[in-house]
């Protein structure tokens, strides 16, 4: 089973559908944005993602006033969350640039008001983040868009997995085996979870939200069969942000793109057969015939 996400489709053979989760690595400016967005085209990535946030009810009451140390001074959690968001016409300036540049765009939505946001937008899908998968409310909210929805399940047991699909449903899902470490170290992957997930919600595509340093992992994933493939993306890993560290640079998504498709050329179709290449080595090599 496959799901459309705008032109691609995800899962049911088709190539995994790669996703460039700018997040909040734009640090609130359009014109990082926008030279991410560059990024990701220009790597051969499907997709761009976002986060959106109604910051008075996403923010955790015991975080609200933090104070946190910004490029703009000190100020509490609540306000760096504000000063971060995009509003409605930066988000409209965005999505048209990622649009132009023949992307798929969208965004997790944090709290219900973020969801009305983005529908407004016309976004492609909404993805669920592994700190929202209890949020029940939340998830209704998306299963009513009839949008697909990309369920991250970092940070989450097996329970809570259940739950959260019990309310979005299967019949427009994508799936993604995360670990919420930032960045993750290569012990708390666990990618054998793929196949878990996939033959516990069949026909449901499976895919990989990786926070490692590297690429070796997010590789391994799709050898493994993940479908999709989100990563972190920055201009820099050395800006101020809590997520930049764990995020690719444009060289580094370039060269994950490019070995995603290797990759997946080189699984074949489990069929054993004499490739043409195979035939001068047989012919010379071979001494007794079958």
């Amino acid at each position: 089973m496959s799901v459309t996400i705008g032109s691609h489709q995800v899962g049911g053979g088709a190539p995994a559908f790669v996703i460039a989760e700018i997040g909040l690595n734009h640090n609130g400016s359009v014109d990082i944005a926008k030279q991410l967005i560059d990024v990701a085209t220009d790597a051969g990535a499907d997709a761009v993602k976002f986060q959106k946030r109604t910051p008075e009810i996403s923010t955790p009451e015991h975080m609200k006033d933090t104070p946190r140390e910004t490029p703009w001074g000190t100020m509490t959690y609540l306000e760096y969350r504000y000063r971060v968001e995009f509003d409605r016409e930066q988000y409209i300036e965005i999505g048209d640039y990622a649009t132009m540049r023949g992307l798929e765009w969208f965004a997790s939505p944090w709290d219900v008001p973020s969801v009305a946001f983005l529908e407004d937008l016309n976004v492609a899908a909404h993805k669920v983040a592994s700190a929202s998968i209890t949020d029940i409310e939340l998830l209704e909210a998306l299963r009513d868009t009839g949008k697909p929805i990309i369920l991250s399940t970092g940070m989450s047991t097996m329970d809570e997995i259940d739950r959260a699909i019990e309310t979005v449903g299967t019949s427009n899902l994508v799936v993604m085996h995360a670990t919420s470490t930032y960045p993750m170290e290569p012990n708390e992957a666990n990618l054998r979870m793929i196949p878990v997930l996939r033959d516990r919600f069949p026909g449901v595509p499976v895919g990989y939200s990786g926070h490692e340093r590297g690429l070796q992992i997010s590789l391994a994933a799709v050898a493994m069969g993940a479908q999709s493939v989100e990563r972190h993306i920055t201009l820099d890993r050395t800006m101020w942000g809590s997520d930049h560290a764990a995020s690719l640079e444009p060289s580094g998504l370039k060269t994950l793109v490019r070995d995603i498709r290797i990759i997946e050329e080189a699984r074949g179709d489990g069929v054993k057969k004499v490739f043409p290449g195979e035939e001068a080595p047989k012919a010379k090599l071979r001494r007794v015939g079958a």
